[in-house]
């Protein structure tokens, strides 16, 4: 079987946007090229409506999504900042790793993976910190976070929000919400290959970012003098193939309208999860902070995870995802985002999960 023909439902890349696989075969451009700068102004524009943001600073960083999580926090924390980082997850650990190498004072808020963070407990963990970070949507469990709530109660701290798993799937209103720096992945609800992070950085977060960060190749300041203005300055060689995917995928997700792609996301994640109920089998993420997104799941006791799993992929072109942490081999994640959101591989990985497992 030939990767093509695989329905790709993991936490990981989802099938793309067949607009997005297209782009990448065009015709090669220099990244100074006219017509490339015209491509890059119109991709950053698309990320401004999908993020619901004005922000100038609004790009597509040269990397996946954990690069957009390190230019978030090298550009806006240095050593001796107090940074309060919601955990309840493996990509809340992340943020907090990110922020100790930035030589941050790293206050932890932490709730049970499988639970939502308590908003409050995030504002309250610390009378003044620069930075509160948090996930949206925690790919390792499926998991919701209350962004807005702590956006709005932030008072003089700036907030940044890991859109990774939300942008393009759920709502997510930047500058409704008060969020003062966001990053995600295009290959989640975006449906585009991975390989680079949509960024988005608000006037307050730029007025207080980092003159001289630790990173040469994430410094916002010069990576925007390359994708803002008539004058830019030379900072790296874009992926011009990449941008051109995304370019197309993004234009697919605002074809379609956001609510039109966040209510396709609904259903399907809606009837996923109740097939799966139906089967008996046990969701595992806090019930009324699921996303529709990604659907973690209990293995059945007596059941071998890496058996069905493979079972899936060979069997019937379906990948799905193991548990991370501490929960490897005790859950499913199961993606349901992008292209892939569709009700026929819904149907599809139930019939097959339902044969595999005899019920």
């Amino acid at each position: 079987m030939v990767l093509t023909d695989r329905v790709l439902m993991g936490p990981g890349p989802c099938n793309p946007y067949p607009e997005a696989t297209a782009a990448l075969g065009r015709p090669m451009l220099g990244h100074l090229d006219p017509e490339m700068i015209v491509v890059l102004d119109e991709t950053c524009d698309r990320l401004r409506a999908v993020w619901q943001t004005a922000n100038s600073l609004t790009l597509p960083v040269s990397g996946t999504g954990s690069a957009g999580m390190e230019a978030a926090l090298v550009n806006t924390v240095g050593p001796g900042d107090v940074v309060v980082i919601g955990v309840n997850g493996l990509f809340g650990e992340r943020m907090c790793d990110v922020a100790r190498r930035c030589r941050a004072e790293v206050v932890r808020v932490e709730a049970p993976w499988g639970r939502a963070l308590d908003p409050q407990a995030l504002l309250d963990a610390h009378p003044a910190p620069k930075l509160i970070g948090l996930v949206h949507a925690e790919t390792s469990t499926g998991v919701c976070n209350d962004v807005a709530a702590v956006a709005a109660g932030k008072g003089d701290a700036l907030v940044l929000a890991d859109c990774v798993t939300s942008l393009g799937g759920i709502p997510v209103d930047i500058d409704g919400w008060g969020v003062d720096v966001a990053y995600s992945g295009t290959q989640k609800c975006l449906g585009v290959a991975p390989g680079l992070a949509p960024f988005t950085m608000g006037p307050r977060a730029v007025e207080r970012r980092i003159a001289d960060p630790q990173s040469w190749y994430l410094d916002l300041g010069m990576i925007g003098d390359y994708t803002r203005g008539a004058t830019r300055k030379y900072h790296h060689t874009a992926p011009v193939s990449m941008i051109f995917s995304l370019h197309a995928g993004l234009g697919a997700v605002l074809d379609e309208g956001l609510e039109g792609a966040w209510a396709r996301h609904a259903e399907c994640g809606a009837a996923l999860q109740k097939g799966l109920q139906n089967m008996g089998l046990e969701l595992w993420a806090e019930e009324g902070h699921r996303l529709p997104e990604l659907t973690t799941v209990v293995v059945p006791d007596g059941v071998d995870d890496a058996m069905v799993r493979s079972g899936l992929l060979q069997r019937y072109g379906i990948e799905i995802g193991g548990g991370v942490g501490p929960w490897a081999g005790r859950i499913w994640r199961i993606g349901c985002m992008g292209h892939t959101a569709r009700r026929r591989n819904v149907t599809l990985l139930l019939g097959a999960l339902a044969e595999l497992l005899g019920r």
